[in-house]
């Protein structure tokens, strides 16, 4: 049985501990006993989640844990207990891996764990990882990142997707893929997708200019002008053009490059269509301006960011 320990504090982020269920399912679906999960912290006592909720805990001990699982919150950014980068430093020894979730990379971080490896965060704390920690290989558009023993993963809901992850990596895809089924998600990541959305970076204020959207998402084959978006909001052109980058910040025509990278490279990581297949699909003129955009915005080729997607598992 693979013993899983998440590692907490007091005012942790709840969420974290999101992750657990991947692995009670995984018993579930497997039919047997294939993990045994515990939470453990410094002095074993009842600790308060920054959201109030309060978690009962183990004591750190000499108990030897496969993969040992830190949590973030804010109340660690600066300075995490002691007790618990001692606690780290020892059981990185043993563990055949050690993980992080959302800001508890800054825990792996202040332990020394990540000294010359690549790593991720949630991309709010990423530049912040990365400055005050300049060993540190930040990969700030990760879902998550595998080094060697080291694993770290994005944001809180991303620590589902590095659970996942472990699951598949133990005993195969098909229970992975049966867990997540079981937790109704709609999509299992890999480590290299991105962190990012592009509807949710526009964040448009008015109906208006969010049927907008959501009819230009649908209708990516199409040449989507001014003119043909100005009429599914019933504006002029010219009065369209201003309300949309008065409520998004960006001009039509950069909004629906970007909804077009996004859905390229969602296919791009789905690896099931050719580049040209994938051109046309997401409304690019041909593979060549498909290229040209990909390397405006993310500064690589299609090429990459697909071998990326594919090789998440990669030190």
């Amino acid at each position: 049985m693979t013993s899983v320990a998440f590692v907490v504090f007091e005012g942790f982020q709840s969420m974290a501990l999101a992750a657990m269920p991947v692995f009670e399912y995984a018993n579930f679906s497997a039919g047997e006993a294939l993990y045994e999960v515990s939470v453990i912290s410094e002095d074993g006592r009842s600790l308060r989640a920054s959201g109030g909720l309060s978690v009962g805990t183990q004591a750190f001990d000499k108990r030897v844990f496969d993969t040992v699982i830190v949590v973030g919150g804010d109340s660690i950014l600066e300075q995490a207990p002691e007790g618990v980068l001692a606690y780290l430093r020892d059981s990185v020894k043993t563990a055949r891996r050690t993980a992080s979730i959302c800001s508890g990379a800054f825990v792996l971080a202040q332990a020394g764990l990540l000294d010359g490896r690549r790593a991720t965060t949630h991309w709010a704390y990423a530049r912040d990882l990365q400055a005050r920690f300049p060993s540190i290989k930040v990969e700030d558009d990760r879902i998550y990142v595998v080094d060697g023993s080291i694993w770290t993963s994005a944001g809180m809901t991303a620590g589902i997707d590095l659970a996942l992850a472990m699951v598949e990596k133990d005993h195969g895809a098909d229970l992975a893929r049966a867990v997540a089924q079981k937790l109704v998600m709609y999509q299992r990541r890999a480590g290299g997708q991105s962190q990012h959305s592009a509807l949710l970076e526009l964040e448009p204020k008015s109906d208006r200019i969010q049927t907008v959207l959501g009819y230009a998402r649908e209708h990516l084959t199409s040449a989507l002008s001014v003119e043909q978006l100005a009429e599914v909001a019933r504006l002029s052109p010219r009065q369209f053009s201003r309300t949309f980058r008065a409520e998004t910040g960006q001009s039509p025509a950069k909004a629906i490059e970007n909804l077009r990278l996004e859905a390229a490279r969602q296919m791009l990581e789905r690896g099931r269509l050719t580049l040209d297949q994938i051109a046309a699909e997401a409304g690019f003129t041909d593979r060549r301006r498909m290229r040209e955009a990909f390397l405006r915005a993310f500064g690589q080729p299609p090429q990459v960011i697909r071998r990326n997607a594919r090789s998440p598992m990669t030190a």
